[in-house]
């Protein structure tokens, strides 16, 4: 039944309509998220998917998420239609914006509960995960400025063997993970692999801003190929977090 008698919608119109719209501008593939509380409706949807001609499980892949819980005051925010105190996707981003809405909604195995910590996650401190993040980026931005005034370009010189620090060799390793990681996340369909891979590569870049100087460390002192090399490992870095931030639809900022 897709119209009641009543002439009202019923419940599986609006996912009629949205696959619908998917199959008409072009895509081959939709992904439905579901709330584990939904798991029956999974058979409906695939004799949905069957009745525009396609191929169940193959043009339509239906993903089951756990519920998310929202903390505030270190209480879960009730969520309950009866009592009028439902929770929209709005009323999250109005509290704390839409990059921390989307990150913290991502870092998250589907698996798993999400607790969301609204009071977290509008702190601008690195125990916010989203902001932990977003700083790196920005330092990265930040040293480039900086190094550029005192004369380190990257087209000066490039020397990789001169990159012998251990914070070096850590920070070299996890950049070369990335194309594993995001490979992964998206034929496990598992996004929060995205996430806790840019955590810990704004981890390990920080520690390596702390070890290694981009800059000269007086003024007139000699620019070698060291600070030019690292330059681009700091370069490597920012294009990185940048890309990994951009899958997740949360911004790069430059300055924070």
């Amino acid at each position: 039944m897709v119209i009641k008698s009543n002439g009202e919608p019923a419940y599986i119109s609006g996912d009629l309509a949205y696959y619908l719209n998917k199959r008409e501008r072009g895509f081959d593939r939709a992904f439905i998220m579901l709330g584990a509380d939904h798991h029956g409706y999974v058979s409906r949807m695939m004799a949905m998917c069957a009745a525009f001609g396609d191929i169940p499980h193959v043009n339509l892949e239906i993903l089951i998420g756990q519920m998310v819980n929202l903390i505030q005051d270190g209480k879960p925010v009730r969520m309950s239609k009866r009592a009028g105190t439902v929770v929209v996707l709005e009323d999250l981003v109005e509290a704390v914006g839409v990059d921390a809405a989307r990150y913290a909604l991502t870092r998250s195995s589907t698996d798993s509960m999400i607790d969301i910590d609204l009071d977290l996650l509008a702190k601008h401190t690195n125990e916010n995960p989203v902001y932990y993040v977003q700083y790196a980026h920005a330092r990265t931005c930040n040293v480039t400025r900086l190094a550029g005034q005192d004369g380190v370009r990257l087209a000066d010189g490039f020397d990789p063997s001169l990159l012998t620090h251990d914070s070096e060799a850590a920070l070299l390793a996890i950049l070369g993970d990335f194309p594993r990681t995001v490979t992964q996340a998206a034929k496990l369909r598992e996004p929060h692999r995205v996430p806790r891979y840019l955590e810990e590569l704004a981890g390990r870049y920080h520690k390596w801003y702390d070890d290694c100087r981009v800059r000269p460390r007086e003024a007139g002192e000699e620019i070698t190929d060291l600070h030019r090399t690292r330059l681009w490992l700091n370069e490597a870095t920012r294009v990185v977090l940048a890309n990994g931030l951009g899958l997740l639809g949360v911004s790069a900022p430059e300055r924070l």
